[in-house]
């Protein structure tokens, strides 16, 4: 269990039992008032919070002889225990504010730690979907989220978040912006997407943004402030409606590679200086013939992008292939080309 949540624990147990001290404290002073000077129910718990608080105004004094003995003992007995509860909470504030500062410490030395690392700014529906499959890739990377209600579900699980506004600057900074390799930007604002993209590309011309849009005509905004895809929920979820009612069996083989049900998947394999593929043609790889993949498109370094390519095509240093077929042979294929 992580220490900082441990200490949390014990500063809260802690105030909880200096509470139930105090209660105690006055359910105890009334009572024996009650009993030994048969003052009303009021009376007596009045006089007990007097006591406990050491207000002392004296417009209730015991009478009795019983009365007074209880008093005095009382009096140091509940003096001890407010005592101890003051004790208790101030102790509690200054380690609940020293426990803060360093978990805030121990998380900015971590994000400093991190490169080539993703950043997720905003954690709601879109955004808890993005982090989902970031940890299902277990890729490293940042969440900035400024409503902690919707960190709620990650509160155990290992991950960097930094609460606060991902607009400003500050914030993409400690979640390091100029280190990251990638970020999305998943806000319900179209206004606050584009205002995380400016500023993000302002600090990291190759960084790769995505950037949701809420409204269709806020795409070319985004990719004018910057962002180099731009996703548009609503459009998506039309078009695969569509899809699903006109073409079902096409939709229902998209979705089956989507959730991997079918052991498909698509990945994208950047051709290196050293990789074993760089300067061949395409049927003299064995990408088809031993691994069972499919090259379905290769994109340029220049950006061009070559579909359905055939066997003559050559692969140059910089392409980028853009493969489907089954997860164990794209493991190889990868660690073939590392």
């Amino acid at each position: 269990m992580d220490i900082f949540k441990t200490i949390s624990k014990i500063t809260k147990r802690r105030l909880y039992n200096a509470s139930i001290a105090i209660l105690f404290a006055l359910c105890f002073g009334a009572v024996g008032f009650h009993y030994f000077e048969g003052w009303n129910w009021i009376d007596s718990f009045y006089m007990a919070t007097e006591t406990v608080t050491t207000v002392g105004y004296g417009d209730l004094p015991p009478r009795s002889r019983n009365g007074k003995v209880f008093a005095m003992v009382f009096m140091l007995l509940g003096a001890g225990t407010v005592l101890y509860a003051l004790t208790v909470l101030a102790q509690s504030v200054l380690q609940s504010e020293l426990v803060e500062a360093l978990d805030l410490r121990r998380k900015t030395k971590e994000m400093d730690k991190l490169k080539d690392h993703f950043i997720v700014c905003g954690a709601g529906r879109v955004g808890r979907r993005v982090i989902r499959n970031l940890q299902k890739e277990k890729l490293p990377f940042v969440v900035i989220e400024q409503d902690e209600r919707r960190l709620a579900e990650f509160e155990n699980e290992n991950i960097q978040i930094l609460i606060g506004d991902a607009t400003l600057e500050d914030n993409l900074i400690q979640a390091g912006v100029r280190r990251a390799r990638g970020l999305a930007s998943c806000l319900a604002d179209d206004a606050a997407n584009v205002y995380v993209v400016l500023t993000a590309r302002g600090m990291n011309e190759k960084l790769h943004i995505v950037a949701r849009a809420v409204e269709e005509q806020a795409e070319p905004k985004l990719i004018r402030a910057g962002a180099s895809r731009v996703v548009a929920p609503t459009i998506i979820g039309s078009q695969s409606m569509a899809r699903a009612l006109l073409k079902p069996a096409i939709a229902d083989f998209m979705e089956s590679i989507v959730a991997e049900t079918l052991d498909l998947v698509f990945e994208e394999v950047a051709i290196g200086k050293h990789s074993p593929y760089a300067n061949k043609r395409l049927r003299e790889t064995n990408i088809s013939r031993q691994l069972s993949l499919i090259v379905i498109a290769i994109r340029r370094a220049d950006g061009e992008l070559s579909f359905n390519p055939i066997g003559e095509t050559l692969i140059e240093e910089g392409d980028l292939l853009i493969v489907v077929g089954k997860a164990d042979s794209m493991k190889m294929l990868i660690e073939m080309n590392k």
